[in-house]
């Protein structure tokens, strides 16, 4: 297919690209993360053109008119993109990068054009004959060019509709014709002759032809009646999937045989033991060098696994690359061993692989080991499944069973229907839906709580703006009243202006006081609703509504105590990514007057010394009186000017960036200090895990941090006192007494075995049997729990097969613990057997198989209960 003997690598590739492109003028932009900011509306970044959206609907700039990068894709469903597709074919793909470059107003249509024919053809000596090209059915100055300006076959020049050859942001916005540049690859390559009436063709569905570049020209601006209208600007936007270029310049068949894939198979070949040169290892090693490839890239751009939004689209590929893991003979953690591979493969285009591979190798690790806890007792219940259908001769896994698989044991519905499709079934998706919506229906009503603010019914006295924040400056200002509204206990007030800050990112609201007419009225809090700011005030009485002037002043301690937390959290972050690494973010806040609470992605418990190290950092920053300073950009220059933004929060075109010296710079509407002197000090009161992946400090500043100090110094004297002994001596004091009592409990344990091998001794004589099985009923007075289970032990040592039954009253307290041995517990089952003799004496309890204990109420019928017990024993037995 390529004249050139000479070999290329994926990397020389991405490379001549981007140089082509500079020597054009285009400023070489670096891939943005695959975790998209300020756009709710992707869970990953899709396409190259996501971080120029705000240029094309004209609400942000860039310093260039012309610009070109490699960006890093994740899709994970889509018409061209089903992950069940992946590893089964040789071009889908989970992750893949997109070569791209822009025009913003500048060039357009016949450079596009000529760029794309010069690259391909004289750069990368594509033949021309085998080269195609569509345009769309109107676009009479496309394919013009194309005629005019190249050197293609008239004839290789096609029209094509609204499906192929006209690109739409959305049902609104910018929008606008294409052209595609395909490649004939030969009839060997066709994938559809099986197929009925099938003809190869560019657009004919096989993998014969296949796109190469897609050129969007965006000229048009969709209305919300369906018409278009021209832009001011008209941009350039064009793709290029960088794998299946490089397999085209490669000469390989498939995708999956490019050096990049080939580097990390080879990790996998290494790591299974197993040959991709075996058909049926083939999908299973695709799949995992496909899904490894998203999974780090996603984790080093600060995603994590979870069970939600992009976290479980994360956890159902990682889950799906460990069950394929699985056919490959691996039942151990893997895909962190596969991490090297893919970083010696792509580590130089993309450092943050190198950066963070010893965080993304701890993050799969940690997740595939939960999953593996899982996975075998759901792949037994699913051969279960399995067999019930076959020998019903049924097809159909039913919803309430996929539920399970997916509820009890982890297994995402794609996953159950990847297995039910190895075994010819299927899966009821229906059925399935039902048990979702079921479970939300029971969350949503275990969990609903109304605000008062809700059910307010509002008056409005004026019209007019309102809700103007002047808290950053002021904290009493006079102002006038435009919303009213009350519940059965709160007015609900909305003025003019107002210095109260509304509980919003994490900062609780504001309280104070209204002063109107000459009466006072206490703000107990303020929230902040859409685009309102509502001051809660206690009813009592009237609340006058005339057209007065309104005194708020807020409590300014409260206030001040709130900032230094917020501040405070701003440092926490930084000394947490100083300590850490770039890859940890902010997962939630909580900042009061008395505390701070941080959340994180982090994936470990952080060790003592490390803590003691994060908190001296922020203290460091607080002692070197920094200035906190705050300024108002647009959006796009702040975040590449390096402020930190938070995931998934949608902010406006002009954002308000704090920052606090050289250490701290993030997107915060929030109240702060106006110096880190202010703070005073740092405490850290407790960290934690509150959900997989997410740890959690909390802790307090200036005067609360201070308290804690003399609490602990008061404690301190108060041991010194008890222990007759100075603070350097203290800890050596309470070591030696743990030692003692460590000892003693020792001797306690030691007393306890052998009272129980003594009384085994004299219980062997009871021992029983029935049907060639031993057993024992017994009661040992006396006896603690911890005792009995010795003896049960000893007494199933001693008959190597068989049943013990103990029972004793100790202190009026009914205990009874029962013993079998292992290769019993299929006739007769200890959980089950202790809840019979419990009852008896109205106690219940449990356990496994081979031992359980429990617990019992009446004393005087433990004689009657060990009865019950021999008595199910020898009907087990006979």
């Amino acid at each position: 297919m390529i004249s050139s003997d000479k070999f290329k690598s994926a990397n020389q590739i991405r490379e001549e690209f981007l140089q082509f492109f500079k020597e054009k003028g285009h400023a070489i932009v670096p891939s943005a993360s695959l975790i998209p900011h300020n756009d709710p509306t992707l869970i990953f970044t899709n396409a190259g053109m996501n971080q120029f959206k705000d240029v094309f609907l004209e609400t942000g700039t860039r310093p260039y008119k012309r610009a070109a990068d490699s960006q890093k894709c994740i899709r994970v469903s889509g018409k061209h993109n089903d992950l069940e597709e992946v590893g089964r074919d040789t071009y889908h793909h989970t992750f893949f990068e997109m070569l791209g470059n822009w025009s913003f107003g500048d060039y357009y249509k016949k450079e596009a054009i000529v760029w794309a024919w010069e690259l391909l053809t004289e750069r990368w000596k594509l033949p021309k004959d085998k080269l195609y090209t569509t345009v769309y059915k109107t676009d009479d100055e496309a394919e013009q060019f194309w005629r005019n300006l190249t050197d293609i076959n008239p004839e290789h020049i096609m029209r094509f509709g609204e499906k192929d050859n006209f690109w739409e942001m959305g049902e609104t916005g910018p929008c606008g014709p294409c052209s595609e540049i395909h490649i004939d690859l030969g009839p060997e390559r066709c994938d559809k002759g099986h197929v009925p009436g099938h003809v190869c063709a560019v657009n004919g569905g096989c993998a014969r032809f296949i796109e190469l570049w897609n050129l969007v020209f965006i000229q048009f601006n969709r209305k919300s009646d369906g018409s278009l209208e021209d832009l001011p600007n008209k941009h350039v936007d064009t793709g290029m999937g960088f794998e299946r270029i490089v397999s085209v310049l490669q000469d390989r068949r498939s995708n999956y045989d490019i050096d990049l894939f080939q580097e990390i198979i080879g990790a996998v070949e290494k790591v299974s033991g197993q040959s991709y040169g075996k058909l049926e290892n083939q999908v299973a090693m695709r799949v995992i060098a496909d899904h490894i490839r998203s999974l780090t890239f996603a984790i080093a751009d600060g995603a994590l696994p979870s069970n939600e939004g992009r976290g479980y689209v994360l956890r159902r590929i990682l889950r799906r690359a460990a069950r394929f893991g699985r056919t490959l003979g691996m039942t151990e953690p893997f895909l962190y061993k596969i991490v090297s591979a893919l970083e010696k493969a792509m580590g130089d285009a993309y450092p943050e692989l190198r950066e963070r591979r010893a965080h993304c190798e701890m993050v799969l690790k940690s997740e595939e080991e939960g999953f593996n806890r899982t996975l075998d007792k759901g792949i037994e219940l699913f051969e279960e499944i399995s067999a019930r259908l076959a020998k019903k001769g049924q097809q159909v896994i039913s919803g309430e069973d996929a539920f399970k698989l997916y509820d009890t044991y982890g297994f995402p519905l794609d996953l159950t229907q990847l297995m039910a499709d190895e075994r010819g079934f299927t899966v009821d998706l229906d059925g399935f839906n039902r048990e979702m919506e079921n479970q939300r229906t029971k969350a949503r009503q275990s969990g609903k709580f109304t605000m008062s603010t809700d059910q307010a019914k509002w008056e409005t006295l004026k019209e007019g703006p309102h809700s103007v924040f002047k808290g950053y400056d002021d904290l009493q200002i006079q102002t006038r009243l435009l919303l009213i509204g009350e519940d059965q206990e709160y007015w609900h007030l909305v003025f003019q202006e107002t210095p109260f800050y509304g509980e919003s990112g994490g900062q609780i609201g504001d309280t104070g006081q209204i002063i109107a007419d000459g009466s006072r009225y206490p703000v107990v809090d303020t929230l902040k609703l859409n685009d309102r700011i509502v001051h809660l005030v206690k009813k009592s009485g009237q609340f006058p509504k005339k057209n007065i002037s309104f005194t708020l002043t807020v409590d300014e301690k409260r206030r001040r105590d709130t900032a230094c937390n917020h501040s405070a959290t701003h440092l926490l972050q930084a000394a947490l990514r100083q300590v850490f690494g770039e890859h940890l973010h902010q997962s939630g806040s909580l900042v009061t007057p008395e505390r701070l609470r941080f959340d994180f992605t982090h994936f470990e418990k952080i060790a003592a010394a490390d803590l003691e190290k994060v908190e001296q950092l922020v203290n460091e920053a607080i002692s070197r009186a920094l200035p906190v300073c705050t300024e108002v950009k647009n959006y796009q220059e702040a975040v590449s000017g390096g402020a930190t933004a938070l995931f998934d929060e949608k902010y406006g075109d002009r954002v308000r960036v704090v920052r606090m010296g050289d250490i701290s710079q993030e997107l915060c509407g929030g109240t702060h200090v106006a110096n880190t002197a202010q703070i005073r000090l740092f405490r850290i009161v407790s960290e934690g895990s509150v959900a997989t992946g997410i740890r959690r400090i909390e802790a307090v500043t200036g005067d609360e941090a201070l308290a804690m100090y003399k609490r602990d110094r008061a404690t301190l004297e108060e041991l010194c006192q008890t222990f007759k002994t100075d603070s350097n001596q203290v800890i050596s004091k309470v070591n030696n007494l743990l030692e003692d009592y460590n000892k003693l409990q020792r001797e306690a344990v030691k007393a306890n075995q052998d009272q129980a091998s003594g009384r085994v001794k004299e219980l062997s004589g009871q021992i029983k049997a029935v049907g060639g099985i031993k057993y024992i009923t017994a009661r040992v007075d006396g006896f603690s729990m911890e005792q009995m289970r010795e003896a049960v032990d000893k007494l199933r040592d001693q008959m190597a097969s068989g049943v013990a039954v103990l029972g004793a009253v100790s202190d009026g307290k009914v205990a009874f613990v029962v013993g079998v041995t292992r290769d019993l517990t299929g006739r007769i089952q200890a959980g089950n057997l202790i809840k019979s003799i419990a009852a008896e004496t109205g106690g219940s309890g449990g356990g496994r198989p081979d031992l359980a204990q429990a617990g019992g109420k009446d004393p005087s019928k433990i004689e009657q209960a060990l009865n019950i017990g021999e008595i199910l024993i020898r009907k087990a037995m006979e």
